[in-house]
């Protein structure tokens, strides 16, 4: 069979750049983006931890952000009023310690955290008995929860604060509870100075009906081989429910709003419960400071440093800022400078291209062909070689089309080559010509 011929392809178009109609809402642009990425020394644990937490900041991050050795926070910063970034995740491994570095973008504050032990997704996963998986869970933004930030100190108020602004708000009364599928838990220890990271899906399941109502209602297949009827199956004694989270009362609620799963109507009693997905973190506030990853630093957990030390630093860092801006301002007036130098440099060479064509108004005559083909050659030129044209025929090339090479039966060409050689006086004239000497005699 013959190939169809493909039609005519239309214009490239470029895919970033949405299209009239096609922009985001504006709950989607003023809710908080974050970037998460990875720095310092490389090591695969911390690689696969930092795409674990991109998991858990979905869906507003970038899932395949790709970062190299060579980018730095500058650029990421540069990119991050594109697409309205709000806060950026550095997981980072130096020789002592591996740190987490929580940045609000894009002057700051800055909190570093050190990371004393962590747990990957897939080791979660696997060590539950029955693990939960939904993928839809991560299409929507993830219930932040917090646990005793309310001691004295402002670095739990401001730490509290950025836990809080790195997720969307929820308002309670506009709020569709079909879209909170996910939590994240923030736990704070005042005695060990610890925080307990925590990330679990939450499932709402029907109460008030025995286990195998239970399934039936949910969708679950039961297994009737040792049942003679579908009632046995129902009224047999052993078919209560049992199971942990409805022993508990205080995992008991009433719906205000129905959901998608099957028995959770509104007004009805149902039970939730967590499944964790991982990943586990426990990490510790080290440092807080005023600027982007530098600046004054507000809070330090093992250094303290008296008011006059403070007051050192603080006119140091101002002075740096100082000589900074200045240095812009020199910057900028060379710049400015440059261009009007480089602009007079222009309309001079203008001005004397256009005096020195004033001053040589009249071009010189153009050369005889005729005459130039003599003094060269030392031969008259044919007449038809440089005839003025005739306006009636169509102008002839001036130069002759070459001879092909070896041709035999091409008399003109041997006349064209022997025509040079023929002078008023008698002598001879040798032509050497592929390995041969050719003789031509003048006649008397």
């Amino acid at each position: 069979m013959a190939k169809k011929k493909k039609g005519r392809r239309s214009k490239r178009s470029n895919k970033n750049v949405p299209a009239v109609g096609n922009e985001e809402p504006q709950e989607v642009l003023k809710a908080p983006h974050s970037f998460v990425i990875h720095r310092g020394l490389p090591c695969p644990k911390l690689n696969d931890l930092t795409r674990d937490f991109r998991k858990v900041m979905s869906p507003f991050t970038a899932m395949n952000l790709k970062e190299r050795k060579s980018n730095k926070i500058k650029d990421f910063v540069s990119l991050s009023s594109v697409f309205h970034v709000s806060h950026m995740a550095v997981f980072n491994r130096s020789k002592e310690q591996v740190s987490w570095k929580v940045a609000r973008l894009p002057r700051g504050p800055t909190l570093t955290f050190r990371i004393h032990q962590f747990t990957l997704m897939k080791e979660v996963i696997a060590a539950q008995r029955k693990p939960y998986i939904d993928d839809k869970a991560y299409e929507s933004a993830p219930l932040v929860v917090l646990n005793s930030f309310s001691g004295e100190g402002k670095h739990l108020k401001l730490m509290a604060q950025v836990f809080q602004n790195m997720f969307p708000t929820i308002n309670v009364s506009t709020v569709k509870l079909a879209r909170i599928r996910r939590c994240v838990l923030f736990s704070y220890n005042p005695t060990s100075k610890l925080i307990d990271v925590r990330h679990f899906a939450i499932r709402v399941l029907p109460v008030g009906v025995s286990r195998s109502v239970k399934k039936l209602v949910t969708g679950k297949i039961p297994n009737l081989a040792k049942c003679e009827d579908i009632a046995d199956f129902i009224e047999k004694a052993n078919g209560l429910s049992d199971s942990e989270f409805e022993d508990d009362e205080a995992s008991h609620v009433v719906l205000p709003q129905d959901l998608p799963s099957r028995g959770n109507l509104q007004n009805q009693k149902s039970a939730i419960k967590l499944h964790e997905l991982g990943p586990r973190m426990t990490i510790q506030l080290m440092k807080i400071e005023e600027g982007l990853f530098n600046g004054e630093v507000l809070f330090h957990e093992l250094v303290v440093k008296t008011e006059e030390e403070k007051d050192a630093i603080r006119r140091k860092i101002e002075k740096r800022n100082r000589l900074k801006e200045e240095r812009k301002e020199q910057q900028t007036k060379n710049k400015l400078k440059k261009e009007e130098e480089k602009e007079k440099h222009k309309q001079k060479c203008l001005k004397g291209m256009k005096i020195e064509k004033d001053e040589n108004p009249e071009e010189e005559a153009p050369e005889d062909d005729a005459e130039y083909f003599k003094e060269e050659v030392g031969v008259e030129p044919d007449r038809e070689l440089f005839a003025p044209s005739d306006p009636k025929r169509p102008p002839r090339p001036r130069k002759r089309p070459a001879d092909p090479k070896g041709h035999p039966g091409d008399k003109d060409a041997k006349k064209r080559k022997f025509s040079l050689g023929k002078k008023s006086s008698g002598s001879t004239k040798k032509f050497s010509g592929k390995g041969k000497n050719v003789k031509k005699k003048s006649k008397k």
